[in-house]
């Protein structure tokens, strides 16, 4: 069984208009998705900005309500608890953000923000202190450092208070969103590193969310592609480097910069805008950008079906 399934997870925003501000649209955030999550693994999340997968991260964690299907954490629908459960399943599901600043209350000390998730779940202990010390020195600060408030730290330091955050009290699955899209590139490989040790040392489960495919082929074991709120194609991350089956992965795989400055590679570059999500295109949802697209791209929506079922890759599209 995997630690998380999403079946026909759907998630739309009312876009309001009007003199009365009465709802005229909907923005289809999450459309129809379908992801599983296995224990141990980490599953990487990519697309463009605007494409849902914040959304989605926000939908399996319980912050977001749905709009329709389903979420199952080991077996247990997340969205048919009560208050009670769901507060529960927070000990085992976490959140990583991307602005580790905006995520930090200013006005507590680092010790405070930490001990305020013992108090939430009424875990409160005399050696509590001395256990939030020992998740700091994990995740690279000192113990004196709990006396401290977050605007005193860099922002990868901050980004490291959020994952000690994320990591105490022994959860089980963890969703990381872009948290290392706003640190400089040498604090990013530190930050990864940390959460590849982090996995192995507690045995954590990653959904990690992010725009940089470089960044998400270094931690993920399989990579899921979204696009206008739809994921377009799934695989492992080797498959995915070597053998993109949807033209928007092969676009996004051929913007990644070449470290070797002689060597020559093919930009694919996107035609057009990206459509409105309030008002999606019919059929495949990228046909009016894809330098493939056919007649029947514009009449039916593409299913995510199996390219190859002994490494279990899939795409949606008609022609690859």
């Amino acid at each position: 069984m995997p630690m998380l399934e999403v079946r026909n997870l759907k998630k739309y925003f009312p876009v309001y208009g009007g003199v009365f501000l009465r709802p005229k649209g909907w923005v289809h955030a999450v459309d129809d998705v379908f992801i599983t999550v296995q224990k141990g693994e980490t599953l990487g999340l990519v697309g463009e900005s605007g494409c849902g997968k914040t959304t989605l991260g926000r939908c399996v964690s319980g912050l977001y309500d749905k709009s329709g299907g389903e979420v199952f954490f080991k077996g247990e629908d997340i969205f048919a608890m009560g208050r009670a459960g769901l507060k529960a399943l927070r000990l085992k599901m976490q959140m990583i953000f991307q602005d580790p600043f905006e995520s930090l209350n200013s006005r507590q000390t680092v010790g405070q923000i930490l001990a305020e998730k013992y108090h939430i779940h009424q875990k409160k202990y005399p050696g509590m202190n001395e256990e939030i010390a020992r998740t700091m020195e994990t995740v690279g600060l000192e113990k004196e450092d709990m006396e401290k408030y977050p605007h005193e730290f860099s922002g990868g330091q901050r980004q490291r208070i959020g994952i000690a955050r994320a990591v105490s009290l022994d959860p089980e699955l963890i969703i990381c969103d872009e948290p290392v899209s706003a640190l400089d590139v040498s604090v990013q490989s530190k930050i990864l590193n940390l959460l590849l040790r982090l996995q192995r040392e507690l045995d954590l489960t990653y959904i990690f969310i992010s725009h940089d495919l470089s960044v998400v082929k270094h931690i993920s074991d399989r990579i899921a592609v979204m696009y206008l709120g739809k994921i377009v194609e799934e695989a492992d991350a080797d498959t995915i480097y070597e053998n993109p089956c949807h033209p928007y992965t092969e676009a996004l795989i051929s913007a990644i910069p070449d470290p070797d400055p002689d060597k020559t590679k093919k930009r694919l570059i996107l035609k057009g805008e990206i459509p409105s999500v309030e008002n999606p295109p019919p059929g495949c949802r990228f046909h009016t950008r894809c330098m493939y697209a056919e007649d029947i791209c514009s009449r039916k929506e593409p299913l995510l079906s199996v390219r190859n079922t002994r490494r279990e890759h899939f795409a949606a599209c008609h022609l690859f």
